[in-house]
């Protein structure tokens, strides 16, 4: 198995990185934002709710 920051082989004390720097990279890019899951939500929080209470009134109208 292959480290997914830098190729190398990997580490039993590191899996699946091949050292803590790898792992320690892999972090920082989840807490600067950098791996993410697309979403269709509206960014604005507001307009979200909002959204939602609309679905769930559109779901409830349905049954």
């Amino acid at each position: 198995m292959s480290c997914p920051i830098c190729g190398k082989e990997t580490s039993p004390d590191s899996r699946p990185f091949c050292s803590k720097r790898c792992a320690d990279v892999d972090l920082a890019r989840w807490l600067n934002g950098n791996y993410a899951v697309p979403s269709d939500d509206p960014e604005d929080i507001e307009a979200a709710i909002e959204a939602a209470a609309q679905a769930a009134a559109s779901t409830d109208r349905l049954h």
